[in-house]
């Protein structure tokens, strides 16, 4: 009887299964610096504990993709540890903001499973959610992950498809709890485009863009304690179609927040997240950049200081973003979109 962990292969999910995930984790100020360091993120509000602290706010929270981040960690060695790609999100709410000092832990239910029809792997849906230490909800999110199979020929149950909400409702958006705007500087935020300056249909070139290099992707993914085989292990990676270690999905998210930061700095905090999908493999070298179209806009329920966007933000790579690639004539992702992500952000009016 080994004593080591070799992970939850396809065949080893069964629909209602609880899983509690091992090591919480305690966010510490310095997971916040290297944070920064790594994706350069800009925004006011958790850059600054005396710009949040102006608005309510007991100092500046820690960024809402670090807390997703963290808390999906802590899910990849009992649901992903054999994944062959992270293929989407939905129906994702940030919950109550995350301090240094704070203790994540998360828990998952599997709802969903379909092998595919090669037999060598199959989907898993599960909704995960991460609580700090006085069991207050963080995040809570479905995802769904392909997985190998440790034996091609077991037998698997009838598969199972959850249906999901095609966006969260921008009436269930969360507030944090003491939030006033009525004192948001728009200068020190660094943009003077507010909720009012936005258009349903406006695109935004985000301009900008950042060359991923090895180490940095997998210090990231260490970070966040992700011990997901492709990412690290470039033996295993060597006998793949690509040969090489992907790129952690959420390593493109942040790296298309941080550049979405130009245009769009006054959205100062993602309030959930409606859809994902990672649409092509990213590797070390590739060259990320940005664009975003405003899909709705919302007032915020008993709020006149507060409104939401609904944004998708497509990342691209090794492809001007001013052209806007998007989908080619079969519907299908252009070749360099490699990120499309549909989510709600939080902005003064």
């Amino acid at each position: 009887m080994t004593k080591t962990n070799t992970g939850n292969f396809f065949e080893d999910f069964r629909i209602g299964q609880e899983l509690v995930h091992a090591t919480p984790r305690t966010v510490t100020s310095g997971d916040v610096a290297l944070y920064t360091a790594l994706y350069g993120t800009r925004f006011a509000v958790q850059s600054s504990d005396a710009f949040a602290q102006s608005l309510g706010l007991p100092r500046a929270p820690v960024d809402d993709l670090l807390v997703f981040h963290i808390v999906f960690g802590k899910t990849v060695p009992d649901i992903s540890l054999n994944a062959v790609a992270n293929l989407g999100y939905a129906e994702c709410r940030f919950g109550t903001p995350v301090y240094p000092g704070d203790t994540l832990s998360t828990r998952s239910t599997v709802i969903g499973l379909r092998e595919n029809s090669n037999r060598e792997s199959g989907v898993v849906h599960v909704r995960s959610t991460g609580h700090n230490q006085h069991g207050d909800v963080v995040l809570d999110y479905v995802r769904w992950v392909m997985v190998r199979k440790r034996d091609s020929k077991a037998e698997i149950p009838v598969a199972v498809t959850p249906k999901l909400a095609p966006s969260v409702s921008a009436a269930d958006l969360p507030v944090p709890a003491g939030l006033s705007l009525a004192a948001y500087d728009t200068a020190l935020a660094g943009a003077s485009h507010r909720w009012g300056d936005y258009a349903a249909g406006e695109r935004i070139d985000h301009v900008d863009g950042m060359t991923i290099e090895e180490a940095e992707h997998m210090l990231a993914t260490r970070l966040y304690q992700n011990t997901a085989k492709v990412h690290f292990d470039q033996r295993l990676a060597a006998g793949t179609r690509f040969g090489r270690r992907l790129i952690y999905g959420g390593h493109i998210i942040s790296l298309a927040r941080a550049l979405s930061f130009n245009g769009l700095a006054n959205a100062f905090r993602i309030a959930a997240i409606n859809a994902g999908s990672h649409t092509n493999p990213t590797l070390a070298g590739d060259t990320i950049y940005a664009w975003s179209e405003v899909k709705e806009k919302a007032e915020v329920a008993r709020r006149d200081d507060i409104g939401a966007l609904r944004l998708r933000t497509v990342a691209v790579k090794n492809a001007t973003p001013a052209a806007f690639p998007d989908k080619t004539a079969d519907g299908k992702a252009d070749p360099s979109v490699v990120l499309d992500l549909d989510y709600w952000v939080l902005m003064p009016r």
